[in-house]
């Protein structure tokens, strides 16, 4: 069973990164973490995916209001996998407005294949593929704000 750890590496004198703390919460599978540094605490709550999607880690909010239940019901289409936003930013489909996006609906993705970016804090952070896919929809408009565990992507996996 995954464990609930809560640390603060202030005393280290290094700073954590929103995604550092996602990532860091994948790789030792633990169900909650939550961090505090220079006065910003991020915590991670996931919930883990079924076994036939082991690879993707999901990661949610601790509470969605019920509209955005509803909402994320009604877009998931069967046999997709929702790939979620791993940090609150803003969402960006290219580069830069004069390059072609990193991926479009319909496109085959693979496994570690950067799928948007995620401005968090004036950092762009590459958002990757957890699986190897077909992109089904993009659930969020470029330049658009997200939050953490918002759907960005359906994806169609590879069986």
């Amino acid at each position: 069973m995954a464990a609930k750890r809560r640390t603060d590496r202030r005393a280290a004198g290094q700073q954590w990164t929103p995604k550092q703390v996602v990532d860091l919460a994948t790789a030792h599978d633990l169900a909650e973490l939550e961090v505090e540094s220079g006065g910003l605490r991020v915590r991670v709550v996931r919930r883990h995916a079924p076994a036939a999607v082991a690879p993707l880690a999901v990661a949610t909010p601790t509470a969605l209001p019920q509209a955005d239940v509803v909402e994320r019901a009604a877009e998931a289409v069967a046999g997709t996998v929702t790939i979620e936003a791993p940090m609150v930013g803003t969402f960006y489909r290219a580069t830069n407005p004069e390059t072609a996006p990193f991926v479009s609906e319909g496109d085959t993705i693979k496994e570690g294949q950067t799928l948007c970016i995620i401005e968090a804090m004036k950092l762009m952070n590459e958002i990757e593929s957890k699986l190897s896919g077909r992109v089904v929809k993009i659930l969020v408009e470029n330049a658009q704000p997200v939050e953490f565990g918002q759907p960005l992507f359906l994806v169609e996996p590879h069986r």
